[in-house]
């Protein structure tokens, strides 16, 4: 998406995800940094519809090449989770929601 004008000249990317109604479902500002440092601890985060398709991902990213650790795979309650790299560094982790196993907020 395109950033706002008075935003523009900063650098940096915005992506805007919709769903099948045309509603807003996500928005992922990524900025840069001079030096280019990765981000090993802050991260976007991608829930995905079930773990069938976490474990799916994960598989192809495999696949791919990409390192995906699985070291914290139950440690958030009521999701399953794994966490891989981009192309430079950054972490990037990807969950499942496991139906009915939330905790109550």
């Amino acid at each position: 998406m395109a950033k706002p004008p008075e935003l523009a000249g900063r650098g940096g990317v915005w992506f805007r995800g919709f769903d099948d109604t045309g509603a807003v479902v996500a928005e992922v500002h990524v900025g840069v940094e001079e030096p280019f440092a990765p981000a090993r601890k802050a991260h976007p985060a991608f829930v995905l519809d079930s773990v069938a398709d976490l474990e799916e991902v994960a598989a192809r990213l495999t696949g791919l090449g990409h390192p995906v650790d699985r070291g914290e795979w139950a440690s958030f309650p009521g999701y399953c989770r794994v966490h891989t790299g981009d192309g430079v560094g950054n972490r990037v982790e990807i969950l499942a929601d496991l139906p009915g196993r939330r905790p109550e907020p």
